[in-house]
């Protein structure tokens, strides 16, 4: 009965910490008046920029929620402790989602 409490409560915490897809991480809010000042060329050059490190994130978030799925898998059916290595999201997903907010703030001062 114990073994039975502790794998849900290892389960609830690991569901909670699974990292999303980069697709579903959404944008934050980033103000357009920051790049008011900006000429077209240098924000072309900015949202190049940007553009290029949130595909490199987008790479990575996704990795991370699909070893994050194999690990959920394995530890429902085979190997319970294999829910310690489920990685969640972190300072990734969050530095996706301000870039998103970049890149849309570059669009619309552009």
């Amino acid at each position: 009965m114990r073994r039975m409490a502790v794998m849900a409560a290892a389960s609830a915490i690991a569901l909670s910490g699974c990292a999303q897809q980069a697709s579903e991480v959404a944008a934050s809010y980033v103000s357009p008046l920051q790049y008011q000042s900006y000429s077209c060329n240098q924000i072309a050059q900015e949202a190049t920029r940007v553009s290029a490190r949130v595909s490199q994130l987008t790479g990575v978030q996704d990795q991370r929620a699909s070893g994050d799925a194999a690990a959920m898998v394995v530890s429902a059916i085979i190997f319970w402790p294999a829910l310690f290595f489920i990685r969640g999201d972190d300072e990734n997903a969050a530095e996706l989602a301000r870039l998103k907010g970049e890149f849309e703030a570059l669009q619309q001062a552009a």
